[in-house]
């Protein structure tokens, strides 16, 4: 890789011409700027790079309003990429694209199948325990069947039930050293480890880039500043135009490290 060690390959999608037609739930819909969404994009890709990332963009799916929210399509463990089946049915044809990229990278691929629905926000992968969010997109017979998947790989799969929230990962992240943040309100709390409160909304989601990295949006301001205390090397975004969509850092992309590659 011209001399350069990257920590691995960072998967993302533009978002399209339609992206202002994205799927709300829980939020009133607001005008989307899609001049300004594609500058953030950009923006999220050289953030991502700068913390030694090489951004491999996904085909874009014009056709697909929520397409750049690419995480939602695949789960990458090791050497798996485990192709999601989206529990919205407009967003199933979005993950064609996404296996193509998968099987491009030499990763070995497998599918969710009907009738179990899994989105890949609803998957927070901590050390080798991997907990899924069920009660929204994702049911009960997507975290079956991924668990059956992931199973071979030493990896144990426990279920949160989630509260008003779009995905688990709308309400709770990971930090680097594998300890939870943001918001227990938002799901079934007794179902994970302890979760530290976030003082605002955004600031549950956090993605730790390697070491001591992390990419966090810029709305989340106390948070940047809480993070930075405790010397964390904090990467704050603007992604306004997509958390208008309920979109979030982890949504727009799929991290996939290098020794996942071979």
């Amino acid at each position: 890789m011209d001399g350069y060690t990257y920590r691995g390959i960072a998967l993302t999608r533009p978002p399209g011409h339609r992206l202002s037609e994205g799927i709300v739930t829980h939020l009133s819909r607001s005008v989307v700027d899609p001049v300004l969404a594609a500058r953030q994009y950009t923006i999220y890709q050289e953030t991502l790079a700068s913390a030694g990332w090489r951004v491999v963009e996904v085909d874009p799916a014009p056709e697909h309003p929520d397409a750049v929210f690419v995480e939602d399509t695949l789960v990458v463990c090791e050497n798996l990429a485990v192709v999601t089946r989206p529990g919205a049915r407009e967003r199933r044809g979005e993950v064609e694209g996404a296996e193509r990229a998968a099987r491009s990278l030499g990763l070995r691929v497998a599918r969710i199948e009907k009738p179990g629905n899994l989105d890949g926000g609803d998957v927070l992968q901590v050390g080798n325990t991997v907990y899924v969010g069920v009660g929204g997109r994702t049911d009960e017979e997507g975290a079956d069947q991924l668990e059956r998947l992931l199973a071979p790989l030493g990896r144990e799969v426990r279920r949160v039930r989630l509260g008003r929230v779009l995905h688990l990962k709308s309400a709770v992240t990971a930090l680097p050293d594998g300890s939870l943040i943001g918001l227990p309100e938002a799901v079934e709390s007794a179902d994970l480890p302890p979760i530290r409160p976030v003082a605002e909304e955004p600031g549950a989601h956090v993605v730790p880039l390697g070491g001591r990295d992390v990419l966090v949006s810029a709305a989340a301001t106390e948070t940047v500043h809480l993070l930075t205390a405790e010397r964390l090397r904090v990467l704050p975004v603007d992604i306004s135009e997509f958390e208008k969509l309920e979109g979030c850092v982890t949504c727009l992309s799929v991290l996939i490290p290098e020794a996942s590659l071979g």
